[in-house]
């Protein structure tokens, strides 16, 4: 059984002074324009200057606590960030002094690819060679965009927003899967044979449609683009897609953000905000399904995971043995092995 279970997630600011050395310290190394950077400021600024990441994951927290107390699992829980407060290597310290010798990490991204993955296993190996000896050894959970409590948490919510259209426009509503874009070249060097995170994705967005209705019109965009523009990214941009919907009938549409678990900034801004007022613009009906945040399936998912990390990694010697490779049924693309999903550098 591994020791405790930590939590990794991205980070973010708890007050209008907070923000802004928090996104230079996300852009660090990648000389990245105060006045880029100001931009994006004035999305949080637009939300008090808080995250809202940090309270959805202090919930989700709280709800694998009495998940797991409620299943007789008497594991402790640690939250770190790698990009602000509470911070990774900070927890890590404090996991090792608590005598904590494993512990799988569940990270608050469900696919491959470099900042989905990669990034996270960097960061955590970065921890672990800070504190250096006696640090606890920590594997990350397998990828879950396809795990049942993911995808039926999603497919629930995209179903409540469908319901509540009309019947008549229903027929001439499309639904719009909608995830973080990337560069294209990332999306290449995404997973052992290229292209794994836009594969995951548009396998998840089909199973999502499969649970709500076979025939369903569906299609996969993306948001939150940034860097040059001459830099091919992932597309069709939501916005752009938006404003085309309208010339093809289509009177409604439905945005379920499978990308991501919770409704942190890029949901409540790029979708809830920036999409919306495209969709109202354009004169389309517009709603958004929730994200999973404490979804007892979603909840129960985690406890899945983590048992099942820890009869794979029963075998291995947490002196002197590599860590192991977990996989999972459930993500049969997934990998996270040596050298997968190379890139550099975050997006903004």
């Amino acid at each position: 059984m591994l020791d405790a279970l930590l939590l990794v997630s991205f980070g973010g600011p708890e007050g209008p002074d907070e923000v802004m050395p928090f996104l230079r310290y996300v852009t660090r190394g990648r000389s990245v324009p105060d006045v880029r950077l100001a931009a994006v400021a004035e999305h949080y600024y637009h939300f008090g200057g808080v995250s809202p990441i940090n309270e959805q994951n202090r919930a989700l927290l709280a709800a694998i606590s009495d998940d797991f107390a409620h299943h007789d699992l008497p594991v402790p829980l640690y939250w770190g960030n790698r990009n602000w407060s509470p911070y990774l290597a900070d927890v890590v310290a404090a996991m090792r002094d608590d005598g904590v010798r494993s512990a799988g990490a569940f990270v608050t991204s469900a696919y491959g690819g470099y900042s989905a993955c990669r990034q996270y296993l960097d960061d955590i190996e970065q921890a672990l060679r800070h504190i250096g000896p006696g640090a606890p050894r920590i594997v990350k959970l397998p990828q879950y965009a396809q795990h049942e409590g993911f995808v039926a948490s999603h497919a629930d919510a995209l179903a409540h927003c469908l319901e509540a259209i009309s019947r008549q426009r229903r027929a001439m509503t499309r639904v719009l899967f909608c995830a973080h874009s990337i560069p294209a070249a990332a999306n290449e060097r995404s997973g052992p044979t290229g292209g794994l995170y836009e594969r995951q994705l548009r396998a998840t967005a089909r199973l999502v449609a499969q649970r709500v209705a076979a025939e369903m019109p569906w299609e996969l965009v993306w948001q939150s683009r940034s860097g040059s523009p001459t830099t091919p990214w992932l597309e069709p941009d939501i916005n752009s897609r938006l404003t085309q919907l309208p010339v093809e009938g289509v009177t409604d549409v439905v945005v379920s953000p499978i990308g991501f678990v919770s409704d942190h900034l890029e949901v409540l801004w790029d979708l809830d905000t920036e999409a919306a007022a495209t969709a109202k613009r354009v004169g389309l009906g517009y709603a958004r399904a929730r994200t999973p945040g404490t979804d007892p399936r979603f909840i129960a998912m985690v406890r899945e995971l983590f048992l099942d990390a820890s009869r794979q990694a029963k075998d291995f010697d947490i002196e002197t043995d590599t860590l192991p490779v977990l996989r999972s049924a459930a993500m049969p693309e997934g990998c996270c092995a040596a050298g997968c999903c190379t890139g550099s550098g975050g997006y903004l």
